[in-house]
């Protein structure tokens, strides 16, 4: 819940016990008697339903006249007991032809404990859905003369409702285009120190899909063995993959930072940025943030490409390149003028240059789609997008 219920009981407006059940053994057995006293006996029943008493929680909603109150020892989770709660009432009330009160609980309590012990197991909440209790618990409940006449609806196949094989995706889907959607989107992380040796460098990744495909078709992902996956993954479900890798990142720029401080009011910055992907492809959103102190009074810029200004709320240079191509590079040179104070020099702590971009069809681990097929019982015909993005994470360059 996520920490398990201990105890649950069901009691009527006296205070009376009319079907409990222990699931663990880290409460006593007199935990009905301490809610009898200081909840039900008290002005405050009713005014919040969570209530602690020494050490355990009392988590207690009222159905019609019956009290049901779960006991937990620990801090759980009141939103995961109380929709349990209320699931439970409808799964008794299909068993019992919509009646719930304590005279439909004293008529059937053999079956209730049954259901209990299905839909809780350990404290832990189970599948609580009537459809799928009723294939293997098929006792009929006492009904009410009131209750209405059982439902003839079909009942749904059981195995894959409780592996929840195809419990994300309805049947009877029509679309009038069939497309399918992979993205790889991938982060790249790196530190890189003044002299240009890589000191700390990852990939991080996730295999996006969205489909749009009528029917209950089967999935087929062929990936290259670059990061370690399964060549061939058959697909059945909305994937969602995550990757990390270490070792063979393809870095998509290199930075070549010159800084030089010239006396106490000037400085000399001089940042190179070569990207190494190929050359049909390009970088989009480039942005270098380039440190400089905080007693900066006035900048000067010379670009080869894009346009460079001065931003003092983050103390830094910041450079910005539209669309930046593959084999190519780019400079900035920069003259900042500092003001001078009367105290004593204190030495820059120079913080590390940092790096945004975005790389289409482009994958630093060198991961790659070999093919993406589908197979539905009908042979329609089917469209596959695949796309790259490679971004980056914490990208930073000391200086």
């Amino acid at each position: 819940m996520p920490v398990a219920a201990s105890a649950i009981y069901f009691l009527n407006l006296r205070g009376d016990v009319l079907i409990n059940r222990l699931y663990r053994d880290d409460v006593g057995g007199n935990m009905v008697d301490a809610f009898r006293m200081h909840i039900m006996q008290t002005k405050e029943l009713g005014t919040c339903p969570v209530r602690q008493i020494g050490g355990c929680s009392f988590l207690y909603m009222r159905i019609s006249n019956v009290y049901i109150v779960i006991v937990v020892s620990s801090n759980a989770n009141v939103a995961c007991a109380f929709k349990f709660v209320v699931e439970a009432v409808a799964l008794f009330k299909s068993y019992f032809g919509g009646a719930f009160d304590e005279d439909a609980i004293r008529n059937n309590f053999v079956l209730i404990y049954e259901l209990l012990d299905e839909i809780m197991d350990f404290g832990y909440p189970q599948n609580l859905s009537p459809e799928i209790l009723k294939l293997y618990i098929t006792q009929e409940g006492v009904r009410s003369p009131f209750s209405s006449k059982p439902s003839d609806k079909p009942v749904p196949n059981a195995t894959l409702q409780v592996t929840g094989a195809v419990g994300w995706r309805r049947e009877g889907l029509m679309y009038k285009k069939n497309e399918v959607f992979l993205d790889i989107v991938e982060s790249v992380n790196l530190l890189m120190s003044s002299k240009g040796s890589v000191l700390r460098c990852d990939v991080t990744g996730k295999i996006l899909m969205k489909c749009f495909l009528s029917g209950m078709p089967d999935l087929k992902l062929g990936l290259n063995d670059k990061i370690g996956l399964e060549k061939e993954a058959q697909l059945k479900s909305r994937p969602a993959k995550r990757y990390r890798i270490t070792e063979g990142v393809n870095l998509p720029f290199r930075v070549l930072p010159t800084i030089k401080e010239l006396g106490r009011t000037r400085m000399e910055i001089n940042v190179k940025v070569k990207s190494v992907f190929g050359a049909k492809m390009f970088a989009l959103g480039v942005v270098v943030k380039v440190p400089v102190p905080k007693q900066t009074a006035k900048t000067s810029f010379q670009t080869t490409s894009g346009k460079a200004k001065y931003n003092a709320s983050i103390d830094s240079l910041v450079w910005k390149i539209r669309k930046f191509p593959g084999q190519t590079e780019a400079t900035m040179s920069a003259e900042v003028e500092l003001i001078s104070t009367m105290g004593e020099k204190k030495s820059w702590n120079r913080p590390p240059i940092q790096m945004e971009f975005q790389v289409p069809m482009f994958t630093a681990s060198g991961l790659r789609v070999r093919f993406l097929k589908v197979w539905e019982k009908s042979g329609y015909n089917t469209v596959e997008w695949v796309r790259y993005i490679t971004r980056a994470g914490s990208y930073e360059i000391r200086c």
